[in-house]
């Protein structure tokens, strides 16, 4: 029987290292998928990465993370916001080109004539869909990512996952639909 993720944390926080092991184990993969998605740069994205659980571990010895059983929303949280930083640092923000339509929310974070307002709005909008898309399925979640940040056919992702151009296509549909109910479900408002 797998322990949750707040018995793991209070073990840890207790003194329990291999409680964060763990942890670290569980979430390693989504973690460091969401991270290289938004930079497309292995070595960086693994310096994000461990800068990550680096904030992650000094946050939950200091008793910054009050569970409410979303830990891994806390962690791409902290992950995002390291994107950020690291963004501002060198003076620009990520484009995401997308040639589906239904994802015109990601096609370009921020652009260059939008006030701070606008820019601060579709920061947040990127990092909550980013979040809902971390629940999807992994099938589901595996091809999205390739259509949009990868820009690859369908027939290359069918090809990369070993499914059908029709599976491909399915998985991305049911992924979009997941999208729109998560959104419909918690009332959130993806436009400004």
């Amino acid at each position: 029987m797998s322990l949750s993720d707040t018995t793991l944390i209070a073990q840890f926080v207790s003194g329990n290292s291999n409680s964060f092991s763990v942890l670290l184990d569980r979430y390693q993969k989504r973690v460091y998928g969401f991270i290289f998605s938004k930079l497309n740069d292995p070595n960086l994205a693994e310096d994000i990465f461990q800068e990550t659980f680096i904030k992650v571990i000094k946050n939950l010895r200091m008793g910054n993370y009050k569970d409410e059983g979303r830990f891994l929303s806390w962690v791409i949280r902290i992950a995002h916001n390291l994107i950020m930083d690291h963004y501002r640092k060198i003076n620009r923000l990520p484009k995401h080109e997308s040639k589906i339509e239904n994802f015109d929310v990601l096609d370009r974070l921020v652009e260059k004539n939008s006030s701070v307002e606008e820019s601060l709005i579709k920061t947040q909008i990127h990092a909550d869909l980013s979040l809902l898309i971390e629940e999807l399925p992994d099938s589901q979640k595996e091809v999205l990512r390739m259509r949009l940040f990868q820009d690859m056919s369908f027939k290359d992702i069918g090809d990369y996952t070993g499914v059908s151009i029709n599976t491909a296509l399915g998985r991305m549909r049911y992924a979009v639909i997941n999208l729109r109910k998560m959104i419909e479900d918690r009332n959130l408002i993806f436009t400004q």
